[in-house]
């Protein structure tokens, strides 16, 4: 059984693009499990006030805010239709792909991530105009924890 106090123990993946001057991108992930019916159990922490890339879910996502709070800013268009604040404890499901960002707040966050998807996508990653950057796979996301 995995704790709080066990997560430090896991093999993070570091995420730290210092290019946007103003969206400090610093994120780390923890695999956790990846599954042949295209499931995938997934662990993120953000640095304080830290971001993680503008993206897109392509599956099914849950997620569950441990510690910390994580604020996400949803997009249509290029306009913002949504922002929230989720502390310790909130929980969302999301079937509907929806462009947002994320970032932590002053205390960072913990976050974790269940993902369902039927034809191994997982997200895209976008540019800032929205257009795809990369879109990453259940196979993909497997091999970089290998």
């Amino acid at each position: 059984m995995l704790t709080i106090d066990d997560a430090r123990d896991l093999n993070w993946k570091p995420v730290v693009d210092h290019s946007n001057s103003e969206e400090d991108i610093n994120y780390a992930g923890a695999l956790l499990g990846s599954y042949d019916d295209g499931t995938i159990d997934i662990l993120y922490r953000w640095e304080p006030n830290a971001f993680c890339h503008f993206h897109r879910h392509l599956c099914e996502t849950t997620s569950l805010v441990i510690s910390g709070e994580l604020h996400v800013i949803t997009y249509d268009g290029g306009d913002v239709m949504n922002t929230l604040v989720r502390s310790a404890g909130d929980y969302a499901r999301s079937v509907e792909p929806h462009v947002h960002r994320e970032f932590a707040g002053p205390d960072g966050a913990l976050v974790l991530f269940h993902l369902k998807t039927k034809d191994g996508r997982l997200i895209e990653q976008l540019n800032g105009d929205g257009s795809v950057a990369r879109v990453i796979t259940q196979e993909q996301l497997q091999r970089s924890w290998q």
